[in-house]
């Protein structure tokens, strides 16, 4: 039997486990899921601007797989969800712009599945975007991806 682990994120995840009762991320032998991080800081603040809002949730995503032994490098699959208006057809270049961008920042040319989603809320009313992951500790080192 696999041994099970949850992950608490020091900071804001441990504002949202005592207010919500939720871990941030749960590992199961070497696979791992988390669950949304959103693009706050420790105090649950939201920046102004979508880019610095989609790379503090790019950050969140690192600190919440590390609590369980985990990094960016171990990811196989994103999904994220991108704050669209009522109607909108399509998420934003300016979304796209960013997420790429940190994709090749973080994955040292990895590139795991992706799947987004255009979403008319999210947890938080300011918030314009969240990023969940799925990782498996160890794929990243050496596996010339």
């Amino acid at each position: 039997m696999s041994t099970v682990t949850f992950g608490i994120t020091p900071g804001f995840g441990e504002k949202l486990h005592d207010a919500l009762g939720y871990s941030g991320a749960v590992r199961v032998g070497d696979r791992v899921e988390i669950s949304g991080q959103a693009g706050v800081d420790d105090d649950l603040v939201i920046p102004d601007a979508l880019e610095d809002e989609i790379v503090q949730a790019f950050d969140n995503v690192e600190r919440t797989l590390a609590t369980v032994g985990a990094s960016w490098k171990d990811v196989i699959h994103v999904n994220s969800y991108h704050k669209v208006a009522p109607g909108d057809d399509v998420i934003g270049a300016d979304h796209n712009m960013v997420m790429a961008e940190q994709f090749r920042r973080r994955l040292d040319g990895r590139a795991p599945i992706w799947t987004e989603t255009g979403v008319t809320v999210l947890g938080l009313a300011a918030m314009r975007v969240e990023i969940r992951v799925t990782a498996i500790v160890g794929s990243g080192a050496g596996s010339g991806d």
